[in-house]
């Protein structure tokens, strides 16, 4: 039994019912835990993200602590590279440029002495 006075909407068409959003945070923590995924010697700190979206492009920018001797460069461009892949792949989002900032490098010598230090006590 229905109701004749009650009148079916019109069909909307998928773009036009309106759009998902995705905030600038959860977007940083995709950042971050690709960053994580990239850096295949973890030192000090996790790695921290900032992000501002605007449309469908994400600026990122990671802050990193890495183990120092190494090649500084092939850590930030495999960070680069993995957080824009991510990012792509989990919001879809056109992502530009990575901005790299380290803010700690920790040295293998000084860590081991410094494990050393703690085990005399």
């Amino acid at each position: 039994m229905s109701n004749p006075s009650r009148a079916v909407p019109p069909k909307v068409a998928p773009a036009d019912r309106g759009a998902t959003r995705i905030a600038d945070r959860v977007v940083a923590k995709i950042a971050a835990q690709a960053a994580r995924e990239a850096l295949t010697a973890p030192s000090g700190a996790p790695p921290l993200a900032t992000v501002t979206v605007h449309h469908d492009i994400a600026r990122v920018r990671v802050s990193l602590e890495l183990g120092y001797p190494s090649d500084l460069a092939a850590q930030c461009a495999a960070v680069r590279r993995q957080v824009a892949r991510r990012i792509e792949e989990c919001a879809e989002m056109s992502v530009p440029e990575v901005d790299i900032d380290i803010e700690h490098l920790h040295s293998t010598h000084t860590r081991l002495a410094a494990g050393r230090d703690r085990r005399l006590r």
